[in-house]
């Protein structure tokens, strides 16, 4: 399959609601989409990163970048016939996988497209209900949070999970546990604490979640197993883990016991469905995490679940919670907590194209014929 041309768009959107986690507030976004082009097929992806180095030293700023002047002319005009291939002609550029991510799930749609497959059946999984739960930041208030608790509760999601930060972690969770006694509850603490913080996660440890995601530093695996050492509560990886290597050396070394896979993080499809053949082999769970996704993402996200290793809900909630409107269609609704795989070839979406086109901000249009 000859790669003939890459779109690159930026989009400015704003999300519905104010979200806080331990590395800062975010609303107003700034989204990179990816289209790649091989005859008269396109296929679509999205780049994961934030407006700024917080969750990762990726932004939309560094995957433009990359994407323009190493990643796309690097497969430009080439042949391509698997994913494995792609990844190989821009294995030399080190890190910046989120970047790397956005043009080889592209990829994946253009290829199942061109078999006239949806993209699941491709990746190998299973058409079924992907159960989901809810994200939820961090709020202003203790009764805030037991509020916002409940209403996705009410709205059938399977698991909540709660963003904390030192000084605010065990008392709205405590609350919550009591207001929600049989609800599944995680939390989330995007790197933000340290081992001498100890304390906080053994009192967390009695409340019955159903883990601690990325409690310690982004780079560690040392300090997590001495924390799960500690603790009856899994602790859940997230930013420690950037391939399967890293999962199969976690798990390994029990510095975790479940598994968060975000396609952007791991460079792909490819890598992610290797992360989870790793933890199912460790008889660890993962999930889908989010990145508060728009529709192109979202969709990617729902096919990757449908992997036999993915048995936990996933942060792909309904797509009406962080948009007054998406860029795709169908609309990505969860009903009673699950969400449909998208039908059709490839993603199983279509763009909303005169609405990318009010909220572009920037694009350009990389071989062909064609330039903006």
């Amino acid at each position: 399959m000859k790669i003939d041309s890459v779109e690159l768009r930026e989009l400015s959107v704003r999300l519905r609601f104010r979200f806080e986690t331990s590395f800062g507030v975010e609303q107003d976004l700034r989204k990179l989409l990816v289209t790649v082009r091989s005859g008269d097929l396109e296929g679509y992806g999205e780049v994961t990163a934030g407006n700024e180095p917080g969750y990762s030293y990726e932004t939309t700023d560094t995957a433009w970048v990359a994407l323009e002047r190493y990643i796309v002319p690097r497969l430009l005009g080439r042949d391509v016939a698997t994913p494995a291939e792609l990844l190989a002609l821009v294995g030399a550029i080190r890190g910046h996988n989120m970047a790397v991510a956005a043009v080889e799930t592209a990829f994946w749609d253009l290829q199942a497209k061109a078999a006239g497959l949806p993209l699941w059946a491709l990746l190998g999984g299973v058409e079924r209900p992907i159960p989901v739960g809810a994200s939820i930041g961090i709020q202003g208030s203790v009764a805030e949070t037991v509020a916002m608790a409940e209403r996705h509760a009410d709205q059938g999601y399977k698991r909540l999970k709660f963003k904390i930060k030192p000084g605010w972690a065990v008392e709205p969770l405590r609350a919550v546990r009591e207001a929600l006694p049989d609800m599944p509850l995680s939390v989330d603490a995007n790197s933000a604490f340290r081992l001498t913080d100890a304390r906080v996660f053994q009192d967390l440890d009695e409340l019955g979640l159903d883990y601690i995601e990325q409690p310690l530093a982004h780079d560690d695996l040392v300090d997590h197993v001495k924390l799960q050492a500690m603790l009856a509560t899994p602790l859940c990886l997230d930013e420690s883990v950037h391939s399967p290597e890293d999962a199969r050396k976690a798990l390994e070394l029990e510095a975790g016991r479940v598994i968060n896979v975000k396609l952007g993080r791991v460079r792909g499809h490819l890598a992610s469905r290797r992360v989870a053949d790793v933890a199912l082999a460790f008889g660890a769970p993962v999930w889908c995490g989010g990145m508060l996704e728009l529709g192109v993402g979202r969709a990617h996200n729902l096919h990757m679940t449908s992997l036999e290793a993915f048995t936990l809900p996933g942060d792909t909630a309904s797509a009406s919670r962080y948009w007054d409107e998406d860029i795709v269609e169908p609309l990505l609704e969860a009903k009673d907590g699950y969400q449909s795989l998208p039908q059709g070839p490839g993603l199983g979406v279509t763009l909303k194209r005169d609405l990318i086109e009010r909220l572009t901000t920037r694009r350009i249009h990389l071989g062909g014929d064609a330039a903006a």
